[in-house]
């Protein structure tokens, strides 16, 4: 059903005014080809075994709750910062699931702490969130330079969101194990050189997108020659169809932001605080992929605070973000049913919080 409605959009788009639709869809084509890139990447990197020897070992070190929790927080962190939180929620998630049960823990917590947190970590690097890409397309930064501004307010929301989720899975986070779980080993090989060649790339080009997407289809081309993976499950993964329909709705809504002023204009009249406020609203009205395209059609005033409203945002509802799709289809495969409401709950303490928090720091430290 998305896949047509983004179909519908970008013909309708390409009909009201072609030099903008295509000024939108030069805007946007290049973080949706990234995504695609690091999601392959993952899925080598998890058929290697990389993500569940992480979580066997984090296990194996965390006799408490606690601990583990804020284990499998630095783990959400680094892969969402690396691989995207797209490729986070898809392959951690089941992993993270499958720790706490190991434990004989409650899985709650870690179940959703893995959107929350990966929401709440893709400020780190351009390629963390699609949004980076679309909102910093009128800037030239590379990956080193975007880190230099955002860590700090990026590893504020992380940290106020891993302290909510606690405070609320609280009772889960009690129970303790003397128990070690046999170790794990991963296969170490295509997948982690696939994710160190992606690293590098993000971190030191401009524009990253056909690069890494390369990585990313000879890593997984290779997997398919050798019959070692299955072109229905590489598709089942990337899902194409979610991918095609968000992207012919970015595009007809940065359209939308080049024919008509509105948003430009109501976002020249607001400061950091409010820039952040309805760069939040809009991602739950409209997604925040849609949202970035129309609200960043032309140059905001204030990119980094329009950031993170639209990265934290989507922790307020699953229309916020790609990453709740793949979040409930992944803790699915995984024999966890996640509720909808449960999330949004600890989200609506979340959001808020960790937001002021990023905010403070990046008018601390001078960033607009």
């Amino acid at each position: 059903m998305l896949a047509g409605i983004g179909l519908a959009g970008l013909a309708a788009a390409t009909a009201v005014s072609p030099t903008d639709a295509r000024a939108a869809a030069s805007q946007d084509w290049s973080p949706f080809v990234l995504v695609t890139g690091l999601l392959l990447i993952g899925l080598v990197a998890d058929d290697d075994g990389l993500f569940a020897a992480a979580g066997h070992q984090l296990a194996r070190m965390s006799k408490s709750g606690g601990v583990l929790f804020l284990g499998a927080t630095a783990m959400i962190a680094v892969v969402t910062a690396v691989l995207n939180l797209d490729t986070s929620v898809a392959f951690l998630t089941p992993v993270l699931v499958y720790t706490a049960r190991s434990r004989g823990g409650g899985e709650a917590p870690l179940l959703y702490g893995c959107l929350l947190l990966s929401n709440a970590g893709s400020l780190f690097l351009p390629g963390s969130n699609l949004t980076n890409l679309i909102v910093l397309g009128h800037f030239r930064l590379t990956g080193a330079a975007f880190f230099s501004h955002m860590w700090a307010p990026a590893l504020a929301a992380l940290v106020v969101t891993a302290l909510v989720v606690m405070a609320v899975e609280h009772r889960a986070l009690r129970v303790t194990t003397g128990e070690l779980t046999p170790p794990v080993w991963p296969r170490l090989g295509l997948g982690l050189l696939a994710v160190a060649a992606a690293t590098v790339l993000v971190l030191v080009l401009r524009s990253p997108a056909l690069p890494v997407a390369v990585v990313g289809i000879v890593a997984i081309g290779i997997r398919l020659s050798t019959g070692e993976d299955q072109p229905r499950h590489v598709a089942d993964v990337l899902g194409v169809p979610l991918l095609v329909g968000l992207f012919g709705v970015a595009v007809a809504l940065g359209t939308l932001g080049r024919v008509w002023s509105g948003p430009a204009t109501l976002l020249s009249h607001l400061g950091v605080w409010g820039t952040a406020g309805v760069a939040a609203g809009c991602s739950v009205l409209v997604n925040n992929l849609p949202a970035a395209s129309l609200l960043a059609a032309r140059i905001p005033d204030h990119p980094f605070a329009l950031l993170i409203g639209l990265n934290l945002g989507p922790n307020l509802f699953v229309t916020g973000s790609l990453a709740w799709m793949l979040w409930l289809r992944a803790a699915r495969t995984a024999g966890a049913y996640p509720s909808i409401i449960r999330a949004s709950r600890i989200g609506v303490v979340a959001v808020p919080l960790s937001m002021a928090a990023a905010l403070g720091v990046l008018v601390t430290t001078g960033v607009r």
